[in-house]
């Protein structure tokens, strides 16, 4: 089983993301910052605040749906904003989306925000309104079942160090999973934390037998040529001890994102 997990950037690198989500061909691919705008017709957009303006694909979710026909597509939203085309207002989602190809079983589920909660009229004020998607399935191939849980850690204006509502959100996380993990097979626990590895989010996901994949292969960069900041850790991938990994990699290239692709295969 390959699962892959990507903050996707909004697509605004959408042929290289298309192609290579095509071309890796995940049996669970787990994206943060997708756009969706049923109304609105596919194609770019602008993304605008405090004098910031960032290009983003308006709607990417249905744009990666069709590039995974053979997938079960889910998107999760955290916030309903505007974005603009030139000074027309265009009406979309924000949030994650998960993919889970169609011959894997989907026998539980859990969706829940970990930090504030949905915000239907506007992208809310900092920090940002967060969600968690967890999903258990089972591989008919292998006869037994996974449980995988992915979030978009909130964004904090003064950096990535812990604070209170971190520390909640990962509490949050860990009572999400509880709600379909049963304890006893596999577990994946992936995202765009927005933490340190030094983060007490660790400590908390710990408690459930999870170690990062990351900080754990001795890898200090997350981040793409794209990312022009100080601090390369944004993304991790944990597992508990009975995931038999055949498989990690910081992906390198292509690069799709400002954040590197993480690509587990399970044997």
């Amino acid at each position: 089983m390959r699962i892959i997990s990507l903050n996707a950037w909004g697509g605004r690198l959408h042929e290289a993301l298309i192609a290579y989500v095509k071309q890796a061909d995940p049996d669970v691919l787990c994206l943060q910052e997708v756009l969706r705008a049923p109304n609105a017709d596919s194609g770019w957009s602008i993304y605008r605040d405090a004098g910031l303006e960032l290009p983003q694909r308006v709607n990417l979710f249905q744009e990666i749906s069709a590039a995974l026909p053979a997938h079960d597509a889910f998107f999760c939203p955290t916030s309903r904003g505007e974005l603009f085309n030139g000074d027309a207002a265009i009406v979309a989602e924000f949030g994650l989306a998960t993919f889970v190809r169609k011959s894997h079983s989907i026998i539980a589920q859990s969706l829940d925000f970990v930090h504030g909660s949905f915000s239907a009229d506007g992208w809310g004020e900092h920090p940002r309104p967060r969600n968690a998607h967890c999903i258990r399935l089972f591989s008919h191939a292998h006869g037994r079942a996974v449980t995988i849980a992915h979030m978009h850690g909130l964004r904090d204006p003064a950096g990535k160090g812990d604070t209170a509502q971190r520390e909640q959100q990962a509490l949050a996380l860990a009572d999400l999973i509880g709600r379909i993990w049963p304890g006893d097979e596999g577990l994946v626990v992936c995202g765009d934390f927005n933490v340190l590895p030094d983060s007490a989010t660790f400590r908390i996901l710990a408690r459930s037998g999870l170690s990062d994949l990351v900080t754990g292969n001795g890898l200090v960069d997350t981040r793409t040529s794209y990312y022009l900041k100080q601090g390369r850790f944004a993304d991790y991938m944990l597992v508990t001890p009975d995931v038999e990994v055949a498989r990690f990699e910081v992906v390198e290239a292509p690069e799709v994102s400002d954040h590197r692709a993480l690509l587990l295969d399970i044997a």
